[in-house]
């Protein structure tokens, strides 16, 4: 009899082509189904509640997956780990509900976006870090950000190839905030569309030069105007930090 699995899972993403298994390339899901094989000898697919694209990382995806393996769910970690590449590592196995859905039980999830804020770039971050090479203006970013907080129509915030079947969203915070050369962009919220946070990172970049005026988001969501905002942020400083369902921890 099989049991469905859900395990929290962090990677660096610089060398795959997003978490999505696909042909023309090396990602976290075919790696991950990989060691699953290794370990149990199961042809397993795993599900995944965020898609994240080429190069960005995770310090907790969260994915499901149902197998028929005695091997206990807090004991999966360290069996996978030892047949998964060192920039994939899976931090928690438990059993879940046969209903349970990774991705559309998804009740809230973090994004943060990490700028690198000095006229050089870092040599230890360049694959962590977006660089900003111009002095940021934390405030004007951070009211900006206040105009994304809500439910909106986030049309103008999707990048082309997105496939919601709506891009009406709610988030519920965003934060901007520097440590010495290192900036922040935090965003909490239900859902996210095809490469929204980069777009408001990008977006919050140009604001922090006085490039763009602090009512950029308002105006986009008005209009519905992808045009209107900045640019899409490198992947790079791009990172899924958390995953949140409703009585699972």
């Amino acid at each position: 009899m099989s049991k469905r699995i859900l395990l929290d899972i962090e990677y660096d993403g610089s060398g795959y082509c997003g978490w999505q298994r696909q042909l023309n390339g090396p990602t976290v899901q075919q790696e991950i189904e990989k060691a699953l094989y290794q370990l149990t000898k199961e042809k397993i697919g795993i599900i995944g509640a965020s898609r994240t694209d080429a190069g960005v990382h995770a310090l907790g995806q969260r994915a499901h997956f149902d197998m028929k393996s005695s091997i206990p769910a807090n004991k999966l970690p360290f069996a996978l780990n030892a047949c998964l590449p060192r920039d994939i590592r899976v931090i928690k196995g438990q059993e879940v509900s046969p209903v349970f859905h990774a991705r559309f039980d998804a009740r809230g999830k973090e994004y943060g976006y990490h700028i690198f804020n000095r006229r050089q770039a870092s040599a230890l971050y360049r694959q962590y870090r977006a660089h900003a090479p111009l002095p940021l203006d934390t405030q004007r970013m951070q009211k900006a950000a206040d105009y994304l907080v809500g439910q909106h129509d986030f049309a103008a915030f999707e990048a082309a190839g997105g496939t919601a079947n709506t891009t009406i969203r709610d988030i519920a915070g965003v934060s901007v905030t520097r440590w010495q050369e290192e900036i922040t962009l935090t965003v909490y919220g239900t859902a996210f569309l095809y490469n929204m946070v980069r777009i408001i990172a990008g977006t919050l970049i140009y604001v922090g030069q006085g490039r763009l005026p602090e009512d950029v988001f308002r105006r986009a969501i008005a209009t519905g105007d992808r045009l209107v905002l900045g640019p899409t942020a490198p992947a790079q400083g791009l990172c899924l930090n958390h995953i949140d369902y409703e009585g699972v921890q």
